[in-house]
């Protein structure tokens, strides 16, 4: 009878890879944030994660939802750059920070982003959560609703701009997914983060610069979003990109303008340092090979579909562990290219990775000949098993 188990491949994989892999476990960052996430967007590896599914006040980060409302608005052609808004009495009477409308401006979609990313103007988010929602409560309720659509579970939206409110909250995490977000599925209007001034209509505002305190030091950082109340602290949605690699972190409860900057910098240059992409294996290199039942070959060899590249900590050495895993014995027909069974790698002090292995090549099955064989060689090697003495 066909009874496939579950196999496990340790020590040969592994010494495979030995000579691919150089590394060990970066330190732990630790971070003076009172929470943080940063991910490697290029990989897709998290890096650092403290107290980041929490809900905290976010601040003026949370106009990163009310961005990504416009930007979904955008795509959908529900309105394109050069669509106006008005300006309500509300939106105008909105204290903090301002783009400075008055209700006889009619700003262009393109306006408020500038002066939502750049100025952080609340006046700005009133008038995009009207101009798409008739009203801001409305708004927030459409933004509570397509939060739960992006995953993001720990976040509560009272408003457009992140005015403090109990019900105003965002965790790390959600925060992270808004940054991704926008570098994946937004990519055309990205570069709106890297502005470093804007002047709407020619006026000149004391708070016509960027706050974003990394853009400009040629770190690479091109984006996102700051924060600040009492409540909240000082926190940052950044992003950097060197070379092939672009870095997300997220950082909040700082207690100056300073201490956020010089967290930032920490941040990325540990993560750019301390870290290296490495192609560890490539396409169609058998990594190890399986058993195969009632085929017309007795064992198929198990690849990788493409390159598998990951992060990897870059102080030391071989404390990488690889293994495969699969129901074996396969059982013919299989097809070249079809998912047969799993590689996991274990980095010190990092995320497992596991992806897919393929069938190196066809195997169909057998004819009567090679499955009386193959049935022959199983009754054989089960007759041993049950021999064997303890």
């Amino acid at each position: 009878m066909f009874r496939p188990i579950t196999r496990f491949l340790r020590a040969p994989l592994g010494l495979a890879l030995a000579a691919l892999i150089s590394t060990t476990a970066a330190h732990a960052f630790e971070t003076r944030a009172s929470a943080a996430w940063v991910m490697d967007e290029t990989t897709n590896t998290l890096l650092l994660s403290k107290n980041a599914a929490t809900p905290l006040p976010p601040a003026s980060m949370s106009k990163l939802m009310t961005l990504n409302m416009l930007f979904e608005a955008l795509r959908d052609g529900r309105v394109t750059m050069e669509t106006t808004f008005t300006v309500s009495e509300r939106a105008k009477a909105m204290q903090g920070s301002s783009m400075f409308l008055n209700t006889t401006d009619r700003p262009t979609v393109e306006e408020l982003i500038q002066g939502i990313v750049v100025q952080s103007g609340n006046d700005a988010c009133v008038v995009v959560a009207e101009g798409l929602a008739g009203t801001e409560e409305g708004f927030a309720r459409l933004m509570n609703e397509r939060a739960k659509d992006l995953g993001m579970e720990n976040s509560t939206f009272a408003n457009s701009s992140g005015w403090p409110n109990p019900n105003q909250r965002m965790s790390m995490h959600d925060l992270g997914i808004l940054a991704m977000r926008f570098i994946r599925e937004f990519p055309e209007y990205y570069g709106y983060f890297g502005m470093k001034t804007f002047e709407f209509d020619g006026r000149v505002p004391t708070n016509h610069n960027n706050r974003n305190p990394l853009l400009g030091l040629g770190i690479g950082a091109d984006g996102l979003k700051t924060g600040h109340t009492s409540e909240a602290g000082y926190g940052l949605v950044g992003s950097a990109k060197q070379g092939n690699r672009r870095i997300i972190f997220v950082i909040t409860g700082l207690q100056s303008e300073a201490a956020r900057k010089q967290e930032a910098i920490n941040i990325t240059n540990w993560a750019f340092r301390q870290f290296v992409q490495k192609t560890v294996a490539e396409e169609g290199k058998r990594l190890a090979d399986a058993p195969v039942w009632m085929g017309t070959e007795d064992r198929v060899g198990l690849v990788l579909a493409k390159d598998l590249s990951v992060l990897l900590p870059a102080l030391a050495q071989n404390n990488v562990k690889a293994e495969v895993t699969y129901q074996g014995p396969l059982r013919a027909p299989l097809e070249a290219g079809q998912e047969v069974a799993t590689l996991t790698l274990t980095l010190p002090e990092m995320a497992p990775i596991t992806v897919p292995l393929v069938a190196e090549r066809a195997v169909p099955k057998g004819g009567f000949l090679p499955r009386l064989r193959t049935a022959a060689r199983v009754l054989m090697e089960q007759f041993s098993a049950q021999s064997s003495p303890l």
